[in-house]
């Protein structure tokens, strides 16, 4: 389905109710907003897993402005404080009311903004391999570490210079680096419905990917946060999650870095970080 928030049709998928009942009456669960990562990528990349949470949680995927199937609206448009306010504003549109709210990656770039630019909307938040600013030297020399020389190499043409040919490129020989189980399911990059002109404009140091800077800002954010992190993630390498946990206070914080992991943690440890979300959701 499709929602206008901020003038943009944003689409929008749900699983799971929201009241269920519950012997006489009927119970609220919390409705869990998944926010995905890219830029340029869809609401696709979360399923199946976050759906597992359906049967604690109302399950809210969305695609961002310019992003898959929601209006790709103009080039201005995409940027994270217009990102951040879309979340706040699909929030109105649909009446939630102190979401959890999960961002991974580029997703977790979009959490950090909404929950800096609206400080005690949330619940709680997931943030999941990401970053509150950005340093490609450390980008650079992690793919180094796992692929050697020519994977820095492709990796360094892309961010310093993002063109159509080098994003492709960059997709076919380091993007596989970002998993580090053999076993785990790659089709979820089939699925993706992609806009390769929102990652275009918005990565590398010359982009809003290079200047952005939440760090300071993180102590206005109210509400428990759960972090998670790989320490042989590539593209958000462990010492970035280090540099959010280091600014929020330890009562609110659950910070976890698991080992022979990579990007985005799920496709690597889905059972542990599956324990760790459901865990997170349930505790009062």
């Amino acid at each position: 389905m499709f929602v206008t928030v901020n003038g943009a049709r944003l689409f929008v998928d749900v699983e799971g109710a929201g009241l269920v009942p519950d012997g006489p009456k009927m119970r609220q669960k919390p409705t869990v907003i998944v926010v995905h990562g890219g830029p340029g990528a869809d609401h696709s990349v979360g399923k199946p897993f976050f759906s597992q949470l359906s049967d604690i949680a109302q399950v809210v995927y969305y695609d961002h402005r310019g992003n898959g199937r929601s209006d790709a609206g103009t080039s201005s448009e995409w940027t994270l404080a217009q990102w951040g306010d879309d979340l706040r504003g699909l929030c109105n549109a649909l009446g939630i009311e102190k979401p959890i709210v999960i961002g991974t990656s580029f997703g977790g770039f979009v959490t950090l903004s909404y929950a800096t630019r609206h400080p005690g909307h949330a619940g709680k938040l997931v943030l999941i391999s990401t970053a509150a600013r950005v340093d490609f030297a450390a980008i650079y020399a992690a793919f180094e570490r796992l692929g050697g020389k020519e994977i820095r190499a492709i990796a360094e043409s892309y961010w310093e210079n993002p063109t159509p040919e080098g994003r492709q490129l960059y997709r076919e020989r380091c993007v596989p680096l970002y998993q580090r189980n053999a076993s785990a399911d790659t089709d979820w990059l089939q699925r993706i419905l992609w806009n390769d002109a929102t990652a275009l404009h918005f990565n590398g140091p010359r982009g809003e990917h290079g200047r952005m800077d939440f760090r300071e800002d993180l102590r206005r954010i109210p509400c428990p946060v759960l972090l998670m992190a790989g320490e042989d993630d590539p593209i958000t390498p462990p010492d970035f999650s280090a540099a959010i946990a280091a600014r929020l206070s330890h009562k609110q914080l659950s910070y976890h870095l698991f080992q022979d992991c990579g990007h985005g943690v799920t496709p690597d440890k889905p059972e542990e970080a599956l324990a760790l979300l459901r865990a997170f959701i349930e505790k009062h």
